[in-house]
């Protein structure tokens, strides 16, 4: 089956061009150029990635990926003309698992769309039937990508899933930074590793009760972060 991929950028052009050389490649792309538009779509289809641009009229791309994630872990790139760090951490913050500063290469965005697809679907293929993990108040169902706690689902980014996944099935395993980071993202990835850092503050303030105070994802000083076994 094509994949299919939301284009979402108020510059009419750009998407023209996106989303002829996605479907050069055979790949399906509808479009949206404004954030009205690209929630509505997003919540009437199912889509294999969404390419979402920073600066959107009616809402803005942070307020568009914030809200996506209420309902959906579909992968996100965001598209940004701002370079400065911050924007991309906290475009991550948000929610998304990727970003791409403007002026970009069409071959690179289109690289990157099939990594990223290469590493949710595969990862999706391969999972076991039944691969629960159970700590505590705490059960990960690895095939559908839940996580509930003391009974009540609580709602995790694909990466924040992806974080607390791989240390809960390697517990006591501690992880550097750089290795979540080339595990997790891949080695592709140009972010650096405070992109792990915020992701492990934002499921630390999902999963924990006490953040400053973990049960689950702990700190080794200096080193890097484990799952308590």
């Amino acid at each position: 089956m094509a994949k299919r991929v939301l284009v979402v950028d108020d510059e009419k052009l750009i998407v023209k061009g996106i989303r002829f050389s996605l479907e050069q490649d055979g790949m399906k792309a509808d479009a949206a150029y404004d954030g009205e538009e690209a929630l509505k779509l997003a919540k009437e289809n199912v889509y294999d990635l969404i390419l979402l641009d920073l600066m959107l009229p009616k809402i803005d791309g942070l307020e568009v990926c914030q809200q996506i994630r209420e309902f959906s872990d579909v992968p996100i790139v965001m598209l940004t003309a701002k370079g400065e760090d911050m924007d991309k951490i906290l475009g991550l913050e948000y929610g998304a698992d990727d970003y791409i500063t403007k002026p970009f290469n069409i071959l690179e965005v289109k690289a990157r769309i099939k990594a990223i697809m290469r590493r949710t679907g595969g990862r999706r293929a391969v999972q076991a039937p039944k691969n629960m993990i159970v700590k505590g108040d705490m059960s990960i169902d690895c095939e559908s990508r839940r996580v509930v706690i003391e009974g009540r689902e609580v709602n995790l980014t694909a990466k924040e899933f992806d974080l607390l996944e791989l240390l809960a099935k390697n517990p006591n395993k501690v992880y550097s930074r750089e290795n979540l980071l080339n595990i997790v993202w891949g080695y592709e990835y140009p972010g650096d590793a405070r992109t792990v850092d915020v992701h492990i503050r934002r499921l630390r303030e999902k999963i924990e009760k006490n953040p400053s105070d973990p049960k689950y994802v702990h700190t080794k000083w200096g080193v890097g972060y484990y799952f308590r076994g």
